[in-house]
């Protein structure tokens, strides 16, 4: 006995070695794709910018602006009329994929994304990187995959690795990467999905920083540490974010209704944006972009409240108009520089009334930037590690987990739903209802206090197009029968159609809210 479980644990410490070979090998040609299209993006953005400037002395340069934003408009379209999938950031496909809600394909994704990412950024659009690089890391793990010929969980596990190492790649931040994957996308803490996705957003921190080297993305630094009288600011500036993220969370939802009034196909929906950012780019140049030298400069020099606030009303404004229009670009860094401006107009206030020193308002921008995207993601973690790895200091990590708690409190509290969650919900409709074949598997964990703890199996009603095959307990993995109790750190291994995985775990949710109401039942 004892020596079959020496034989079971080679295998696992083989498969995970093997996964550690798979994993570099996603992160670093992820990390190779992800450097270039962020290059690309800066020196394009930076051409720009500088077309912009150029105006006030040379109008005539008016025609190349105008002439190759529309030129860019219509190739944009063309790409998002032959692969749909490529629209918005990218983040709510790859997590449909991972559910089983759809199918990509991998290289049509990657070169169109590449390109549709690149033109729709660099003209100072106020979109992110984040989300297309993560959408490109996704389609690289995915083809590393196809070529290897790894199907089911394997294939998944290196799709979630490419996601992290996407997201490690563009903010050279590969613990949030691999956070992210593991709250927002993949939704499962199991061994090998974090051990692969760190491994890939390592191995693609890694290139990454050999092209941008080892500066933070956001480097803003502070002479004094908010000090602890003062940390009622948290939670007050937590519920005015809490309140705000949940405004944008049904903003965002509510713009394809806008859109739809445009008499022009979906795919031309691009071009608004882009006729519109043109007096934004004459009037106030160093604005465009998705924000992240917004982001620095605020940290450097603090304007004026009145040029804060409106800075706040444009780029909330534009950065909805331009991600509703479909355009291949994320709402990361436009959330963040919100967040930013936000901490910034709630910090130059406390000021004016007396009630904050201005040494402090640098710290509430960063704070803000973490809390903000906690309460419209619902992903604080990643929040937290986030803005920590791409600030670069870990001084400010207490006030960070605090404002974000708030924040994330405050939108559940009013009834926000994850947002890349709710565009998924958008984007695929009305849940499937095909009869499984039981060819895949679905991996759904027990957390401390879920309503299937400490529950039989026999007690659970199961849907009848998945298959209860295992118990995973530890390193151990026990064959469920109706007397099997479920435990707190559990994961259920179930087998199921691929396409009806997301089906199937609703169902399941489903089944354990009505034995949680059972159970309140009986204690009244």
């Amino acid at each position: 006995m004892e020596n079959g479980r020496i034989r079971r644990a080679s295998r696992f410490n083989k498969t995970r070695f093997v996964f550690i070979l798979k994993g570099l090998l996603v992160g670093g040609v992820t990390g190779l794709v992800v450097s270039l299209f962020r290059l690309a993006i800066e020196k394009g953005l930076a051409l720009t910018i500088k077309l912009y400037q150029s105006l006030h002395s040379q109008p005539l340069n008016w025609l190349w602006i105008i002439g190759a934003n529309l030129l860019i408009g219509l190739v944009v379209a063309q790409l998002l009329k032959k692969e749909p999938n490529i629209s918005g950031s990218g983040i709510p496909q790859v997590e449909g994929q991972l559910e089983g809600e759809f199918e990509l394909a991998w290289w049509s994704i990657l070169w169109r994304k590449f390109v549709g990412g690149i033109l729709s950024i660099a003209p100072g659009l106020f979109l992110g990187r984040e989300g297309p690089s993560i959408q490109l890391g996704a389609a690289v793990g995915q083809g590393v995959a196809d070529r290897l010929d790894d199907h089911g969980a394997d294939r998944r596990i290196l799709i979630a690795g490419g996601a992290a190492a996407g997201l490690s790649a563009a903010f050279n931040a590969p613990i949030a990467g691999t956070f992210f994957v593991l709250e927002e996308i993949y939704h499962n803490f199991s061994p090998l999905v974090w051990l692969t996705a760190l491994t890939s957003a390592i191995g693609a921190n890694f290139i990454s920083l050999n092209f941008f080297g080892l500066t933070p993305t956001l480097h803003i630094t502070y002479t004094h540490n908010l000090p602890i009288n003062q940390y009622w600011h948290l939670i007050l500036l937590g519920i005015v974010l809490g309140l705000l993220g949940y405004v944008y969370q049904k903003t965002l939802l509510w713009l394809p209704q806008f859109y739809k009034r445009l008499p022009v196909p979906k795919y031309y929906w691009g071009l608004l944006p882009l006729v519109l950012v043109l007096p934004i780019g004459y009037f106030w140049p160093t604005v465009l972009g998705g924000g992240n030298g917004l982001i620095t400069q605020l940290g450097q020099q603090v304007p004026t409240l009145t040029t804060v606030a409106l800075l706040l009303v444009l780029r909330f404004v534009f950065s909805m108009i331009s991600y509703g229009s479909g355009l291949p670009g994320g709402i990361f860094l436009p959330i963040l520089s919100l967040g930013a401006l936000i901490g910034a107009v709630y910090g130059l206030v406390m000021v004016q009334l007396g009630w904050l020193a201005p040494v402090y308002v640098p710290n509430l921008i960063i704070f803000a930037m973490g809390g903000y995207f906690a309460g419209i993601g619902k992903a604080p973690f990643t929040a937290i590690l986030l803005v920590t790895e791409m600030v670069g200091t870990l001084t400010h990590l207490m006030p960070l987990a605090i404002l974000s708690l708030v924040a994330y409190v405050v939108v559940d509290l009013m009834g926000g739903a994850p947002i890349y969650a709710s565009l998924l919900q958008r984007l695929i409709g009305q849940p499937k209802t095909d009869m499984a074949q039981f060819k895949d598997r679905l991996e759904v964990p027990i957390f401390a206090g879920a309503p299937l703890e400490d529950h039989q199996v026999r007690d659970v009603a199961w849907p009848e197009t998945c298959l209860l095959i295992a118990v995973r307990r530890g390193e151990a993995e026990l064959i469920p029968h109706g007397d099997t109790l479920i435990r707190a750190g559990d994961t259920l291994v179930i087998l199921t159609d691929h396409h009806l995985r997301a089906t199937v775990r609703r169902q399941i949710e489903a089944a354990a809210q009505t034995l949680k109401k059972a159970d309140e039942n009986l204690v009244k």
